[in-house]
């Protein structure tokens, strides 16, 4: 609190600081520092009040909020401020128009004179509380995954039959079928009607629903309304209406219409269309447009293939004329030396190599004659064997009686040992 002294001598006139504003007066006036410090002490007493309002100007600088409050039956209005530190603590979607209770605190500045209201807390009223409601609701489903594109279904590139939920004989039926019929002719409906507002409104969608999604016919369902303020709205956003879509397994189409404040079916469909003219556009092809791009997928192909066969042509006659297909004759004679060449050649190698293996032959042949036993025998020498086969190598394995078989150069013969012979003394010589 800033404190103002008098330093004043009597009879002078004191210095405006000195003066308070309760003594002030034109011969000694208070400074406008005082003035505003004590209208700044004064409203510091005051509690903090809760009031009613609408917003009519919402500005963010710097982190904070700068807004104004405008009575709901009057045109009186207050400025309020809102500290970053608070904004956490209020609804994210606040906007001009929104009908609010704040509680606020006043708060004078004494270097401006600037007097407004300090908001700590704030939240809607009215249907600013089912939509604040509705928010939370939507940040729930969005975190259970009902709004994720991945579980969204593709739509029929050309349904037989198109379920319509709508009321009945509104503009949105008319507008779905007259838009739908004048792309695509035969394209048929099945429409089931059911109240689009009030307490009516989702018991009766959710009957039309299960009747259409049971039936193997529909191949997508469109639920249209011709748009309408957000209290009509609120319908579409009951929680039941959007699990039980999300549960749907047929196609399903919002056209709601309403592009501001749109309710949750727009979130949980397979498809958003801004209107029901819309929906018939995006769920029935155009016959005439399909008939133009049939024309010009004919014309690219026949295009493409008369500029391969072209192509092909071409590479063809190139090959043709080239002199190895259009006279091979020269070519194939001018092999023909080479392949006589390579024939004699060959030729000389197998009989130098036959030759040569030949030679090598009989000198093998003479080598296993020269050392086979047959040669021995040839000679005059002779094998015995005894019984088994066993080669006689030692007189003394052939005692007297003993069977003998005596094998010559040609043959063999049976003998009968004698015993071992005494070797005969050396001669002497004379």
């Amino acid at each position: 609190m800033t404190v103002f002294e008098a330093s004043t001598r009597p009879g002078e006139t004191p210095p405006a600081d000195a003066v308070a504003p309760r003594d002030s007066s034109a011969d000694a006036p208070t400074s406008v520092a005082r003035l505003n410090a004590t209208i700044r002490d004064f409203v510091a007493r005051w509690n903090t009040v809760w009031v009613e309002g609408e917003i009519t100007s919402w500005n963010v600088r710097g982190g904070n909020i700068f807004a104004r409050l405008k009575d709901t039956r009057s045109d009186a209005q207050i400025s309020i401020r809102i500290w970053s530190s608070v904004r956490p603590r209020i609804p994210g979607d606040l906007a001009v128009g929104d009908h609010v209770v704040a509680a606020v605190k006043a708060d004078y500045f004494v270097k401006a004179g600037d007097f407004s209201f300090a908001v700590s807390a704030m939240k809607h009223v009215g249907l600013g509380d089912q939509l604040e409601k509705l928010e939370k609701l939507r940040l729930q489903l969005r975190q259970e995954g009902l709004f994720d594109a991945s579980r969204k279904k593709r739509l029929p590139f050309l349904p037989h039959v198109i379920g319509l939920i709508t009321g009945e004989k509104s503009d949105a039926e008319k507008d779905v079928h007259r838009n739908a019929e004048l792309r695509w002719p035969q394209v048929r409906f099945r429409t089931e009607y059911a109240a689009v507002q009030g307490d009516r409104c989702v018991p009766e969608t959710l009957a039309a629903l299960a009747r259409l999604d049971a039936d193997p016919d529909v191949d997508v369902i469109v639920i249209a309304r011709g748009g309408g303020d957000p209290q009509t709205l609120l319908g579409f956003s009951d929680e039941r209406l959007v699990r039980a879509v999300a549960a749907a397994t047929t196609p399903i189409v919002s056209a709601i219409g309403h592009e501001n404040d749109h309710p949750l079916l727009d979130d949980v469909a397979d498809l958003r269309a801004s209107t029901p003219t819309d929906a018939a556009k995006r769920v029935v092809p155009d016959v005439s447009e399909q008939r133009a791009l049939i024309a010009q997928l004919r014309s690219r192909a026949t295009t493409r293939l008369t500029q391969r066969l072209s192509h092909d042509i071409a590479q063809l006659e190139q090959l043709r004329s080239r002199p190895s297909l259009r006279s091979p004759d020269p070519i194939i004679e001018s092999r023909s030396q080479d392949v006589w060449l390579l024939l004699s050649r060959g030729r000389d190698t197998i009989t130098r190599q036959h030759d040569a293996a030949g030679r090598a032959t009989s000198e093998l042949r003479a080598s296993l004659r020269a050392l086979s036993p047959a040669a021995t025998l040839s000679r005059g020498y002779a094998i015995a064997h005894l019984e088994g086969g066993v080669i006689l190598r030692d007189a003394a394995d052939a005692p007297a009686g003993s069977s003998l078989t005596i094998t010559v150069d040609r043959g063999s013969v049976a003998a009968r040992s004698e015993g071992e012979i005494a070797e005969a003394p050396a001669p002497r010589s004379g």
